[in-house]
């Protein structure tokens, strides 16, 4: 068969925001590249110089606590980078440049879908040469604390299955499953949104996390309720959101996987760390041109058990 084109933009889009833990105004733009760029970020408007370049790549990661932080030798240059990575990798794109003028993406409505809906005002064009996947070939797995991880070979493409237990009677236990392409990330996965406790909230601003936290762009959980008016996009909005930020997380293994990643208590923590163990071991994975191959959409997976996670800005 022959082989899947890489991707880029067919034009500039721009979005504008702030960034849920700094608080700080950012305008971000996403330009076209050419083949073989793949994905990296720019960022302006630093004191001292000109701008600052970087790819998303698993090497460029700094910080992974609350939120997937890229930088260089220098320090780090882009915060929750997460969420514009997924729009990118669940729709397909290979090659863009991410301009950004301040140190957080802008969070938007909390999740992919603003990122989603400015790729798809301007489109995608196809580029004269082949689609490299990072083909997994055997299991990795990684445990942190209760926290578990592993990634497999798949063939058929890139498929997600997350589980959560939260110990909390409005979110419970939640297992989800996808195939990940452009339709399915498009209808599952994008519009779910970032999530707090408000237990949590001092606690967050004091360490400087959640800053430009509202109900506008975090789903918000007390005790015994939802803050936010019309409550959740899905039953199970929780889970899809962690499936989300994997799907960011993983974009930093350089290409699209060929692979089925499963967690239970996930986290940019975990799959920053499976990732790790991934790419560091070569026997593990390689490089393979070739079409995309068909997906099956998404399946709900049985539940299992699994400790409460702790409360977070997710």
């Amino acid at each position: 068969m022959r082989a899947a084109g890489q991707t880029t933009l067919c034009g500039h889009t721009t979005l504008f925001g702030v960034g849920v833990h700094s608080g700080l105004a950012a305008t971000l733009t996403i330009h076209p590249a050419d083949a073989g760029t793949g994905l990296r970020f720019i960022r302006t408007r630093i004191d001292g110089c000109r701008h600052r370049e970087i790819p998303a790549e698993m090497g460029a990661v700094t910080a992974t606590e609350f939120a997937t932080v890229l930088g260089d030798e220098n320090g780090p240059l882009v915060s929750t980078s997460e969420h514009v990575l997924a729009a990118l990798a669940g729709l397909g794109v290979d090659n863009a440049l991410v301009e950004i003028d301040g140190p957080e993406a802008p969070i938007m409505d909390g999740s992919a879908a603003p990122f989603v809906a400015a790729i798809d005002q301007v489109g995608l064009e196809t580029l004269n040469a082949p689609r490299r996947y990072v083909r997994v070939l055997k299991r990795v797995q990684v445990a942190l604390g209760d926290a578990f991880g592993e990634i497999l070979p798949n063939p058929r493409g890139f498929r997600i299955e997350a589980e959560v237990n939260f110990n909390h009677a409005l979110i419970g236990k939640q297992a989800f499953a996808i195939d990940v392409k452009p339709e399915t990330f498009r209808q599952e996965v994008a519009r779910a949104r970032t999530f707090g406790f408000m237990r949590d909230v001092t606690t967050l601003w004091n360490s400087g996390y959640a800053l430009g936290a509202s109900l506008e762009n975090t789903l918000v959980v007390t005790d015994d309720r939802i803050l936010n008016p019309g409550g959740t996009r899905f039953a199970d909005e929780f889970v899809r959101h962690k499936v989300l930020d994997a799907i960011g997380d993983l974009a930093l293994a350089g290409g699209p996987l060929l692979a089925t990643y499963r967690s239970v208590r996930g986290g940019h923590k975990l799959n920053y760390a499976v990732l790790c163990a991934l790419m560091s071991n070569p026997s593990a994975w390689t490089w393979s041109d070739g079409e995309f191959p068909r997906s099956r959409g998404h399946v709900e997976v049985p539940v299992r058990m699994a400790p409460a996670l702790s409360p977070e800005i997710s």
